[in-house]
């Protein structure tokens, strides 16, 4: 499987943007997808998955009330709009997808990496 993720890039803070991946290859194996994200000095974190199958969506609870995700299965593409940015949300952003059952909320339930795509909120 590969995912290319895209749509980061400068943003004030208040502002917003989306960000999308695309999954190709064995797509049919994956059980979920997801965003991490990875912050200059800091390690990388948790942000939002989505169940492929049946779309249930769970967040970290620092982009909880701020970030949506979502998934067009036709397009084999997961989507992440990012409302109300701040400037700690700048970061690098992976896509992730998982084919085990699990949530994909931790970095060892991830079977896959797409590059990263560039936030920066600027305050």
């Amino acid at each position: 499987v590969q995912l290319q993720a895209s749509g980061g890039g400068l943003v004030q803070a208040g502002g917003s943007l989306r960000l999308s991946c695309v999954a190709s290859g064995h797509t049919f194996s994956l059980y979920n997808m997801g965003w991490f994200r990875q912050a200059p000095g800091k390690e990388r974190e948790f942000v939002a998955t989505i169940r492929w199958s049946v779309g249930t969506v769970y967040y970290a609870d620092s982009v909880k009330d701020r970030f949506a995700m979502s998934r067009d299965n036709s397009k084999n593409t997961v989507y992440l709009q990012m409302n109300n940015l701040k400037p700690e949300d700048t970061a690098v952003y992976y896509c992730a997808a998982g084919s085990r059952r699990t949530t994909g909320a931790r970095s060892s339930e991830i079977d896959y990496w797409g590059q990263g795509t560039l936030v920066t909120v600027s305050s």
